[in-house]
């Protein structure tokens, strides 16, 4: 038999290489040990440069508090600290570093060179370090307020380790991520990172008192603006477990990945069991792919957080974790069943006393449109508003969004749960053969160019109320908002066929009474005034029919229509987007009237096309305050008898108030607007994940090529 292998002493050299290694573990690591010893200096701004993802240099100045000339001799050796001086002092440490391993580590697989000034020195000091020593006495130079310090040629004695770092773009973009965590955290120290060589840098801070500017900043507007802030604590004050603070995404935010940005007493880590616990509620609110951003502050005693648990100081180990956790998943999910479940509209009652109805509507006179301005005309009537119960009045006199431009939310969470489930476990019932070959004829029939003028198009704004002004490469288009939003609902219709979220009505609307409405507007469109009982007769024939389609448009299309013949809920076709309410009556009409129920493809292609017209992004029914369409708010005194007399002046001739009518024109401003925003923030990104634009779009002007750059430079030649 073999002797067994004798046992050696490693070298310290080869001991110091292999601590570094698991100290060290990527450039990312080194920059985190880097941006820490800055802040436990005092810094106030903090600058990286970054050459080939870290692996050829990482540079980082700080304006803190300096290193001492007597204590740079042994800056760089193993286990020298300025942090704590007994085992003790671990369980009251503030500071991020306590080990005094990172620079030491940094030296035995980099080169390391340091320059540094203390408060009231003439001048600083530089020396290089390699394997834990100083190569050379600190030299007098020049030098700014703190400490600059430069790693270079990572991993240049570790030819395994460093072959697994090839990408530089990948090891890059970890410093860009851990460095924003530390801006949002930090948000009295301004950061930046930049490239080496690059003018612009890619994350840029300023201090700032608020931390959701400095999430704005660093993660963008679109984060920013659907954050919810979350507070909890232990329940007794008196124990002093924990207290947290922080921000979370609401319903509205869905990201390919989970960004979870989590510090506990200011030291950025990972917890792993309050990750799951977080992404269990939001797995009940977001679809299947779609992931939440969190941002969550922990502070606790000291002596209940044990820091010295990882290599690298990415985790630690809590007293109570179990309790912290499920009082932190308890508030998150109840704010969120607070804020993120559904969309709620009020619908103003009829049973209002006589008094409140007089000064509830308004009763104008427009001045007419001059022809020619508008390519649609829009009846005077649809613009008058009435006496709630009589239903010739705009809809949306009747239904208004909640105060503060605010949706209230008033579903449970568990029914939202229900919905997420539902739409993730696609049952037989949504796998419909007709719905299969609807979607396969889109996929058959589409455009390719139109399709990568679509996807890589850029907005330029709106040319007026129909057409959009698109740029793509060096060509301008027109393209058709009406006919491309249309087009895009209807196959977001078949594409979550059976799997939609809801939009809530506060209070059920009547289809009889919105048939009605409908039926009305189309005689005034037509100059024709058929009797009111014939309207009534179809009306409740329609009603009925829809009653007894009421399981089958709910279950493949999320429109809910209660036994009394209300409609109260409707499906979500694109997130962020509510449908014109004014055009619900024509809707309902259609559900009625140009529905073939008995052929199964039909069907479903009618209703599709029916709430693709009612979701598609009209023209609102007020015109646009822009232009000429402010003669429409202008008052006209109707003049009788003795107002006549009364509204003279001295050479006789009428007066004419041209004061603006200021709560009709407030209303259209808002519409005007908010249905741009619509298209630039909803309809173009949804347009370049998911539309599959016709071949016909090619040739019935949903498009239209007004000037390419090549031929403009033609002109600009011949001139």
């Amino acid at each position: 038999m073999e002797e067994p292998p004798k046992i050696q002493r490693l070298s310290e050299s080869v001991v110091n290489r292999i601590a570094a290694g698991e100290v060290i573990q990527r450039p990312v690591s080194a920059v985190k040990e880097l941006v820490e010893n800055s802040l436990d200096a005092a810094s106030t701004s903090i600058n990286l440069t970054i050459k080939d993802g870290g692996l050829k240099l990482i540079q980082i100045s700080d304006d803190g508090h300096g290193i001492r000339h007597d204590d740079l001799p042994i800056l760089c050796e193993r286990h020298t600290t300025s942090k704590l001086s007994s085992f003790e002092d671990l369980q009251s440490i503030k500071s991020m570093g306590f080990r005094g391993e990172a620079l030491a580590s940094m030296t035995y697989v980099a080169h390391v060179t340091v320059t540094t000034i203390t408060k009231g020195q003439l001048h600083g000091y530089r020396v290089s370090y390699r394997d834990g020593v100083m190569e050379h006495e600190p030299r007098p130079c020049a030098a700014v307020k703190g400490t600059q310090i430069m790693v270079e040629n990572l991993f240049y004695n570790m030819a395994a380790r460093r072959k697994t770092l090839q990408s530089s773009s990948d090891d890059y973009s970890k410093i860009v991520d851990v460095v924003s965590r530390f801006a949002i955290h930090h948000t009295n120290v301004s950061f930046s990172c930049r490239k080496h060589g690059a003018v612009k840098a890619d994350i840029h801070t300023v201090a700032t008192s608020s931390r959701l500017d400095a999430i704005r900043t660093v993660y963008g507007v679109s984060a920013a603006h659907n954050l919810i802030e979350v507070e909890a604590s232990d329940d007794d004050p008196s124990s002093s477990l924990f207290e947290m603070k922080g921000y979370v995404s609401n319903a509205n935010y869905a990201a390919k990945k989970i960004t979870m940005v989590l510090f506990i007493n200011d030291r950025l880590v990972e917890w792993s069991a309050l990750k799951r616990a977080i992404e269990i509620v939001y797995a009940a609110t977001l679809p299947k792919a779609a992931k939440p951003f969190i941002y969550i502050s922990i502070v606790l005693p000291p002596e209940n957080i044990d820091v010295n648990v990882h290599p690298t100081k990415r985790e630690v180990s809590l007293l109570n974790q179990e309790v912290i956790i499920e009082k932190i998943q308890s508030v998150i999910e109840s704010t969120l069943r607070n804020s993120n479940e559904a969309r709620t509209f009020q619908e103003q009652t009829a049973g209002q006393s006589s008094t409140s109805r007089i000064n509830k509507s308004k009763e104008v006179n427009l001045s007419p449109m001059p022809s020619g301005s508008r390519s649609e005309k829009v009846p005077v009537h649809k613009l008058v508003r009435t006496d709630s119960l009589d239903p010739a009045g705009r809809l949306h006199a009747y239904m208004k969004v909640m105060p503060g431009g605010h949706l209230e939310k008033n579903v449970t969470l568990n029914a939202v749960r229900s919905s997420v489930r539902q739409r993730r476990s696609l049952k037989d019932s949504a796998e419909l053969t007709s719905v299969e070959e609807l979607l396969d004829e889109i996929s058959n029939n589409y455009d390719p160019g139109m399709m990568d003028i679509v996807k890589h198009c850029t907005y330029v704004g709106m040319a007026d109320d129909v057409f959009a002004l698109l740029q793509h490469k060096t060509h301008l288009y027109l393209a058709n908002i009406v006919n491309l939003s249309k087009e895009l609902m209807y196959q977001q219709v078949l594409s979550r066929f059976g799997h939609f979220n809801a939009i809530q009505l506060s209070d059920p609307a009547p289809i009889k009474d919105l048939i009605i409405l409908a039926l009305k507007e189309e005689d005034i469109d037509s100059e024709c005034n058929d009797d009111d009982t014939f309207k009534e007769k179809i009306a409740e024939m329609n009603t009925e029919l829809l009653k007894q389609k009421a399981v089958m448009l709910e279950e493949y299309f999320g429109i809910h229509i209660d036994d009394l013949g209300n409609i109260s809920r409707l499906p979500v076709i694109l997130d962020q987007y509510t449908p014109d309410m004014d055009r619900i009556p024509e809707f309902v009409l259609s559900l009625g009237n140009d529905v073939d129920w008995e052929d199964e493809s039909h069907c479903i292609q009618a209703v599709s096309a029916a709430l693709g017209n009612f979701y598609a992004m009209h023209p609102p029914l007020l015109p646009n305050p822009s232009g000429e369409g402010m003669l429409f708010y202008k008052k006209r005194k109707l003049f009788d008898g003795f107002a006549l007399e009364n509204t003279c002046d001295s050479t006789g001739s009428d007066v004419i108030d041209n004061n603006i009518e200021q709560e009709l024109l407030s209303e259209a401003e808002t519409a005007w607007a908010q249905r741009e925003w619509s298209i630039q923030h909803v309809l173009f990104p949804s347009m370049r994940l998911f539309f599959k634009p016709p071949a016909s779009m090619a040739t019935n002007g949903t498009f239209v090529k007004v000037a390419s750059l090549e031929k403009l430079y033609k002109i600009f030649e011949r001139c």
